[in-house]
């Protein structure tokens, strides 16, 4: 699926598909040439057709060789790009030179091959092919041939406008090759977070999938284990006591045994996964979220309030995996406690995880949820200093909103009110919690 996107991720670094750069050329060919038949057939301006055709039919030669033997000129990666990015802005300079410089209006086009470079290859490229187009934009301020005009006549432009120009160039790039990488940049953060969203989800439900499948090999192994049991019985009463085979015998009793112990709980792992016991109640989902949890010493409380029945849920590995963060993310901040609060209505469901630490920064407080935004300081476990300063990418807080989202239910965040501390609410309605969250699991 990558190889069908304009830009991919290839071992740290970008590149531009060729198929993109040769489509886009064939457009600026189209374009520059129906410009100078315009200028110079349907205008009748004095236009130097031989010169201009020639620099065209430059441009065409290269995309014919790109389309017929892509692998003419090497790899094709990032750096590759950029160079024929570079040819584009050197051809466009010709052309340019030849029809009037800065002062003709089509020179806003230098902007176009830095605002592909920013968008799709490393910054490093695109400030080289910036500074190109710096020189090419001051040396057609000064050298160029006059701007194709009525015949007989002179079309000059002051200095002034022709600075005016020339710094519009300058600045458009740098603003629009900022703005353009900035824009796309985030564009892949948020793919490369959603991604790992699919991975750890993928990763949750293959877990389960194992779960179903240790229990379906224990119970097919479970009637072939009775028989060696039953034989293993039938030796032990045979075999009088002084056989020297008496003490394997019994050893393989006791061994037989053993293994129907470990089928057993191997079995009681898929157990859950179907039918009545695919499903849990509320009460008891966060106190298996919570449990594992208690031993780094802050204490967790866990309530449920509501009128009975309490709402059941299927086991969803996307619930588990969102509130288990969110639950992990609160014992890392907290100073002394964490409160799981379950409360539900014949409407909905919700589920309030607080703790008393510092709470949530008010300047990161309306973009929680973001990919790459952290002000993580994690806890170190089994005796470490409480504290130390992490630099995650944000990327946990973003998997677990993702995921509870896709279950149906609504996160918000926010600071517990009239206390220290952050309070996070997952509210989902009461038919969705119950249905719904095994549909998206």
């Amino acid at each position: 699926m990558l190889a069908d996107r304009t830009f991919v991720r290839h071992s740290g670094d970008l590149r531009l598909r060729l198929e993109t750069l040769v489509r886009l050329r064939w457009l600026a060919i189209l374009g520059q040439s129906a410009a100078v038949l315009i200028v110079a057939l349907a205008l009748d301006f004095t236009t130097p057709l031989t010169e201009t055709a020639a620099i065209i039919l430059g441009a065409t030669v290269l995309n014919v060789a790109l389309t017929l033997w892509p692998g003419l000129f090497g790899a094709f990666n990032a750096r590759m790009s950029a160079l024929v990015l570079a040819f584009d802005i050197l051809q466009l300079s010709a052309l340019l030179y030849l029809t009037g410089g800065l002062q003709n209006p089509f020179s806003v086009l230098f902007l176009a091959p830095v605002m592909i470079s920013a968008t799709v290859l490393p910054p490093r490229h695109t400030i080289l092919l910036g500074l190109l187009v710096v020189i090419m934009a001051s040396l057609l301020a000064v050298f160029h041939r006059p701007l194709p005009w009525i015949r007989g006549e002179v079309l000059a432009f002051p200095w002034l406008y022709i600075a005016g120009i020339w710094s519009a160039i300058l600045l458009g790039a740098g603003f629009i090759g900022s703005y353009a990488w900035r824009v796309a940049e985030e564009a892949r953060q948020m793919a490369d977070a959603l991604a790992a969203t699919e991975l750890v989800l993928a990763r949750e439900q293959h877990l389960s999938a194992v779960d179903g499948l240790a229990a379906a090999a224990a119970h097919q192994l479970g009637t072939p284990l009775a028989t060696i049991a039953v034989v293993a019985k039938e030796m032990d009463r045979m075999v009088k006591p002084w056989d020297p085979l008496k003490e394997d015998v019994v050893l393989l009793r006791q061994e037989a045994t053993r293994c129907r112990e470990i089928l057993g709980k191997i079995a009681s792992l898929g157990g859950e996964q179907d039918g009545p016991l695919g499903e849990m109640t509320i009460e008891q989902l966060i106190e298996e979220l919570a449990a594992p949890q208690r031993d780094f010493g802050i204490l967790i409380s866990a309530s449920a309030e509501g009128a009975a029945p309490s709402p059941r849920c299927p086991r969803n590995a996307g619930i588990l995996y969102g509130l288990g963060n969110l639950i992990e993310n609160a014992v890392d901040f907290a100073e002394k406690r964490v409160e799981i609060t379950a409360h539900w209505s014949d409407r909905d469901v919700a589920i309030t995880v607080a703790d008393d630490g510092p709470g949530f920064p008010s300047d990161v407080l309306q973009r929680l949820g973001q990919p790459y935004l952290t002000t993580r300081r994690s806890r170190m476990r089994e005796g470490e200093d409480r504290y130390h300063a992490g630099g995650g990418l944000g990327l946990g807080l973003f998997i677990a909103k993702t995921l509870l989202e896709r279950s149906g239910g609504r996160i918000t965040f926010g600071n517990r009110p009239g206390a220290d501390g952050a309070e996070i609410t997952i509210r989902w309605p009461r038919e969705v919690f119950a249905r719904r969250s095994l549909e998206t699991g």
